[in-house]
Order: structure tokens, then sequence, then C-alpha cells
């Protein structure tokens, strides 16, 4: 939904509605009166704190929820409704009404938390009640598995939650929207395939959209007929999509990615009405194995999975029987030392959850070669997942001792024990 501006665009639009109604009541104006106080982008800025924008924005919110039965809202460019010209404040007027609201209190509200005006990013900043898209934990993800430096301590962040961002005013670790690809941006068989953008079609000499994508082409830019290259595009998708479904908070996926949409590189879409942008429904239904059936795979794992979606943030405390409810590990069975997390080579290290005589456990290998690792002692350990294994022939599969994790790899393993 959007609330943070309307079609009659900047001082130069045209007077479809509000503008003609109240012009000095609807919108945010600048300190010169004849113009608009533009933080959208789009010419203009609800003024959410008029008591009358503010009735008519909660009574269109409650109509959705009371009569059209939705069951939340994901506001655009959400740090515009929390403005008071230059300053956000998570206690602004629309932010106490919602809180308040019998109805809308109730629902699920997720924040693009930033716009285009001063000090409008503003990630980790929403009040209790409200998830946030979380766009670091995407080019975290993105930048660790192309293997760039000083990764792995803000991967770990992620993994579980966010809490640097989230955790505070009794936020819960689900406030961090989770996530790869968005409409804006790449697909996800994209990043994987192009290292920038390519976004001529849109008619303005490539200038627009975003340069900093973090993505890699395993080697080849755009379409291929190499097998390999496809072999390596095919690992890294899963091993993106894991991450997402592994880490604490709420995943989102963008549609399309588990079919292998693709936008030929364009990062800006928005202009293109052509197959570009639409959704291919015939390849949909064919319900291609391969991918799609490891993202179904995945999403079921969560799904059964209570410790992928804890209530609270963990920290490495310890549980009724002594064990640490989380723990970080070297390849080499050792706990991760500082040194580690600040080495800006460390591109590998495993994690592991326990609960209630379960042990759940992750290894990341996002060198360029197989890496052995080494599980905690006992016996029973399976492999759940194994992103290097697309024909799914380790699944399953019982492992003690160590494990040899492939390159550019994830392998999800688990115990039950007494």
């Amino acid at each position: 939904v959007v609330y943070n501006h309307t079609a009659e665009g900047n001082h130069m639009g045209p007077t479809l509605s509000f503008r003609g109604i109240d012009n000095a009541s609807y919108y945010l104006l600048g300190d010169d009166p004849r113009y608009y106080f533009d933080t959208t982008g789009c010419g203009n800025t609800v003024n959410l704190r008029h008591q009358r924008v503010l009735q008519m924005v909660m009574d269109s919110l409650r109509y959705w929820v009371q009569e059209c039965h939705v069951d939340g809202f994901r506001f655009d460019l959400a740090s515009s409704l929390g403005r008071d010209r230059d300053a956000f404040d998570h206690n602004s007027v629309f932010f106490d009404a919602v809180r308040q609201d019998p109805v809308l209190s109730r629902v699920k509200l997720i924040a693009e938390p930033w716009d285009t005006g001063p000090n409008g990013y503003q990630v980790g900043n929403f009040p209790p009640g409200w998830a946030e898209w979380n766009d670091r934990y995407r080019d975290t993800v993105r930048g660790f598995w192309k293997g760039d430096e000083g990764a792995a301590g803000p991967l770990a962040g992620g993994l579980l939650g966010s809490s640097d961002l989230f955790e505070k005013r009794g936020r819960r670790p689900w406030s961090s929207v989770n996530f790869v690809a968005a409409h804006d941006g790449f697909t996800l068989a994209d990043v994987v395939s192009y290292n920038d953008k390519h976004n001529e079609a849109n008619g303005e000499d490539n200038n627009d959209g975003h340069s900093h994508n973090l993505s890699w082409n395993c080697g080849v830019e755009g379409p291929t007929d190499d097998p390999e290259v496809l072999k390596l595009r095919e690992k890294m998708r899963r091993n993106l999509i894991a991450t997402v479904l592994l880490s604490q908070g709420t995943p989102m996926i963008l549609m399309g990615d588990e079919i292998g949409r693709t936008q030929n590189g364009n990062n800006n879409s928005y202009c293109q009405d052509n197959e570009m942008n639409w959704l291919d429904w015939q390849a949909v239904g064919e319900r291609p194995e391969g991918f799609h059936a490891f993202v179904a795979r995945m999403i079921d794992i969560r799904r059964r999975q209570p410790l992928l979606a804890q209530a609270r943030f963990l920290h490495g405390d310890k549980t009724d029987d002594g064990e640490r409810d989380v723990r970080w590990c070297r390849p080499d069975g050792e706990r991760m030392q500082q040194s580690d997390w600040e080495n800006p080579d460390t591109r590998a290290m495993s994690v592991f959850f326990t609960d209630e005589g379960l042990q759940l456990g992750m290894l990341f290998n996002a060198h360029h070669e197989p890496l052995d690792f080494v599980l905690p002692e006992g016996d029973g350990w399976r492999i759940t997942v194994d992103t290097d294994d697309d024909e799914r022939g380790k699944a399953a599969e019982v492992v003690s001792g160590s494990v040899s994790v492939a390159d550019r790899s994830l392998i999800l393993v688990e115990r039950r024990h007494a």
C-alpha cells in the first residue's frame, strides 16, 4: 500500500483531488509553500500529521481489513509515514494511532524502512509490532556467497535475526524480513548471472537503477550454454534461497524466483510492460523439478523445524541441560574466536543450535575449494540438505566425526538425542 504520496505529483502536476480540496493540509509543504517537501521521489509527500489526513488513512486501512479481509500490509517508503519534515520519529502520530487501534494493531505491519528524503534510511528504527525489509541482510548474504572479504561476521548476525538492528524496545526476531531479491533490483536468477545491470531498454542510457548489486555471473555475463557455469549458477541459487529459509526472522521470496524468472539483467524494470516483467504462468503450472522442488523442500524444512523460528534472539546462552543454544565453530570444530570473526579471509564456519533433545547444524563453505568440517561428538548426525547435491544423493545420509562440504556449498545436519 502507498500512503506516502499521491498521483498529483509536484507543483507542476495535475490537480486531481486533494490539491484542489486543501493543498496545505494534505501535503507537506516546503519553506516556500508554493512547493512541496518531497521525500518520496514522486513530487509530493502526504501529511499524516494533519488529523483529517490521518483519519482518512486509518479509515482506508480499516476498510481493507474489515471489508476486504486482508491480513496485513507492506507500506511503501514507510519512513515518510513517520516524518516531521527532516526528522523521523518511531512514536509519530501515525505509528501511535496504529498501535492503539483495535483493528490495525492485530494485523501484519511491514515497513519498507526508507525513503528518498533526509534521514530517510531507518532500518531497525520502527516501533514494536512492525516488521521491516532488511536490505542489510540481503547485501550480507549476497556478499558472503560471492566470496567478499569480511562477510562472515555480518552473515552470522543476519542468520540469528539481526539483533544489532532489531533487539530493542521489546522487538522480536520476526521483525527482520530476510530476503535476497525483491521487486526492486535483480531477480534471484539474475543475481547469479550478471555482474552489471543492463537497463538499456529503459531509455536512460543504463544510468537508472542501482549499480551496487553484489551479484556474480559465475564466469559468463548473461545467458550461456556452458554446463559448468549453469551448474554453478544453480548451486549459487540454492545457497542463497537456503540461507534465507534457514535464518531467524521472517523469510521473503520474490514471486517467480522459484522457477528461475529473469529480467535479462534489468534491475529497474518498473517501466517494462512486456515479457521482461510478466510472469510465465505456463511455466508455473508445469512445476518443473530441480530448483522449484528444492525451494519447496526448504520451505517444508523450515515449517516443521521450530529451531529456525525462535521467539527470542539467540546469544549463545546455556540451556537447561547445560548446552549452549547456539555455538559457532571453525571447520576444525574449535569455537570461533574474535580473531576468526575479524579475519577478512574467513569464508567458512558452522553454527549449531540445541534445544530439547534436538541439535541442528549449518555448515557454510564460501571457499572455491571443498573443506572438511568436524562435527560435535556423538553419532546420529543426518544430512538433510546439501546445496552441492542437486540429486539429493546425500540427503538422509548418516555421518559422524566429520563431513566434506563442497566448494561454495551449504550443508544442513540434524541429530536427535536423549
